[in-house]
């Protein structure tokens, strides 16, 4: 308390508001701190490694071994959450066999976005085939008494085709 009495004797109203910083300073560099995140928004495949998503914890042995950071999984956490880097679930998507499917897609795209004066633009599309199977989800219900589904869903119906315009 005297040590507040005297600074503000001599530096006036600014003893009352010290701008402490927090912390030791930072170990790892900007530069270090992006190649992290970049490395683990890659595929492990593609770096030569036999697994295909990073844990935090194989992260931190890869970056070790690699002689880039030997980093605490913690910090390794907070590195990817400071530089917009999440844990996300992977979606999966089927892409095109057509080896003109670029060509296509780009005269599809000039027509959205250019249509003829004198004329529509009809889409026709085809989605198949359609499992047609019951999917979980949430209904209200007595507490401790969830729906419940088949785990062996039986398709004695086959599978449907849709066409969409």
């Amino acid at each position: 308390m005297r040590g507040v009495i005297h600074d503000f004797n001599d530096i006036g109203f600014k003893a009352l508001d010290p701008k402490w910083n927090g912390g030791r300073p930072r170990t790892i560099s900007d530069q270090v701190r992006r190649r992290i995140c970049v490395i683990a928004r890659c595929c492990p495949r593609d770096l030569g490694l036999a697994f295909s998503t990073w844990s935090l914890a194989k992260l931190a042995e890869y970056l070790a071994a690699a002689g880039i950071a030997a980093v605490s999984r913690e910090s390794i956490r907070q590195i990817l959450r400071a530089g917009g880097v999440s844990w996300l679930a992977t979606k999966t998507w089927k892409a095109s066999a057509d080896p003109n499917f670029m060509m296509k897609m780009h005269r599809v795209l000039e027509l959205y976005d250019n249509p003829p004066g004198d004329g529509r633009v009809i889409c026709r599309d085809e989605f198949g085939p359609l499992n047609l199977q019951p999917r979980p989800g949430r209904a209200w219900r007595r507490a401790g008494h969830p729906a419940r589904l088949r785990a062996c869903y039986r398709r004695t119906g086959g599978v449907r085709h849709m066409i969409a315009a």
